[in-house]
């Protein structure tokens, strides 16, 4: 079952915070609201992913505007998995998540950001981040 990141929830909170600021400082869009709410619970469970499956419609449609301004696939158009590799050097996915990734869904995806992110081997983290960062 597919999960999203406290990570994630996060970086949506802090995109909202910006995108639709506090006007009296206390009162907050319902957006971070509804993102808050869920925040607050996995902290109070010590959690560190929800289930996509049953996450709060508000809250889910919050994270998913967050999560359309992020880049959509980490290729760097330099794809080892083509020459027969099980994990591409250029950005980390395995063969697998290359072959799958437009059917996979949004918080799948995440979940595989953040992997490649903490390993950050891949050529799209350090022989070619400034490609990395014209792609995406």
């Amino acid at each position: 079952m597919a999960s999203i990141h406290i990570t994630d929830i996060e970086a949506a909170i802090n995109y909202w915070r910006e995108k639709s600021p506090s006007p009296d400082g206390v009162t907050l869009a319902p957006e971070l609201r509804a993102l808050a709410e869920v925040y607050a619970l996995m902290i109070f469970h010590h959690q560190d992913e929800a289930a996509e499956q049953g996450f709060p419609p508000k809250a889910l449609d919050a994270w998913l505007a967050w999560y359309h301004t992020t880049p959509d696939a980490p290729c760097i158009a330099i794809c080892s998995t083509s020459q027969g590799d099980e994990e591409c050097k250029g950005c980390g996915r395995t063969f697998e998540e290359v072959q799958y990734w437009p059917e996979m869904t949004p918080s799948e995806k995440r979940s595989t950001w953040r992997r490649i992110t903490m390993i950050g081997t891949a050529w799209r983290f350090n022989k070619y981040a400034e490609r990395a960062t014209e792609s995406g």
